[in-house]
């Protein structure tokens, strides 16, 4: 369970391959085209970063005039900021005069690790949390927010870096649930498990060659950690992590997409929970 897109087929790959290329050479694609998180241009970036709103990431062509502050205010607050060429640009702006620089806004605001704790504490249960541990495709985020959100976990914790963040896309995949999750954003996963623990909850890594799911006891203060649509949970989270759990593979296909595996770990979790708790 640890690469959750790797797939076998053959077929599959070449069907899927093909949608890439057309994805490609389409100007712009479906969603992504109405993606009212954007913002183009130097003035603009600096209003966005002066209104205090939460900005996942800036992307820049050139380091020249008033782009060099606005970089250096960006890394100050911790905003992660990545080269690109102007081609680039010019399909992240649509059209608009982007003067070398783009910045994505947040679609809404992120909460803290205390908050989905807090969240928990008001409701009477015990957490129930999920660790997003460098998921990159938006389209997967949103589904697994959307998971979350109907298995009734309390928070999503996503990293600042090498991770989708709360995009337009993201919320339409997710259905509307990213207006009813709490998402934390933070810089250090492992360090957010260590954290965690100190707050007594439990932390299990979903990979393969752990426990069976449905052997393991998920009724008590627990975060789940899922990994990468590539590579899956790091190394050093997995690490840090109480337990590993996976789920069983009985066909072809050694995998699950993310997205699909945190609705079995998660909907088995909040079985246990509420049912033990109901006694």
């Amino acid at each position: 369970m640890g690469k959750f897109e790797k797939n076998t087929n053959n077929r599959y790959r070449q069907d899927r391959d093909k949608k890439d290329r057309v994805r490609e050479e389409t100007p712009v694609a479906e969603d992504e085209a109405v993606d009212t998180g954007i913002v183009a241009g130097r003035n603009a970036v600096r209003e966005l970063l002066k209104s205090g709103r939460e900005i996942d990431k800036i992307v820049i062509s050139g380091r020249e005039g008033s782009i060099v502050a606005l970089v250096a205010e960006a890394r100050e607050r911790g905003i992660p900021v990545t080269n690109a060429d102007s081609s680039k640009l010019d399909y992240l702006a649509k059209g608009a005069n982007h003067q070398g620089i783009v910045a994505f806004a947040a679609q809404k605001e992120y909460s803290t690790v205390e908050e989905i704790l807090a969240i928990a504490e008001e409701r009477g249960e015990k957490p129930l949390i999920v660790i997003a541990d460098g998921v990159e495709d938006p389209h997967n985020l949103g589904a697994l927010i959307r998971c979350a959100e109907c298995a009734g976990a309390h928070g999503v914790i996503i990293p600042r870096r090498r991770s989708s963040g709360l995009t337009p896309v993201v919320a339409k995949a997710s259905a509307g649930a990213i207006w009813h999750m709490a998402v934390a954003r933070v810089g250090n996963i492992a360090e957010t498990v260590e954290k965690l623990k100190k707050h007594g909850v439990w932390t299990f890594a979903a990979e393969a060659g752990g426990d069976a799911y449905y052997d393991t006891d998920f009724d008590l203060a627990c975060a789940i950690v899922l990994g990468s649509e590539g590579s899956g949970v790091s190394r050093l989270v997995r690490e840090r992590c109480d337990f590993t759990v996976s789920i069983p593979m009985y066909g072809h296909v050694n995998s699950l997409n993310v997205s699909t595996a945190a609705s079995v770990l998660l909907c088995h979790a909040a079985r246990m929970q509420r049912t033990k708790s109901a006694k």
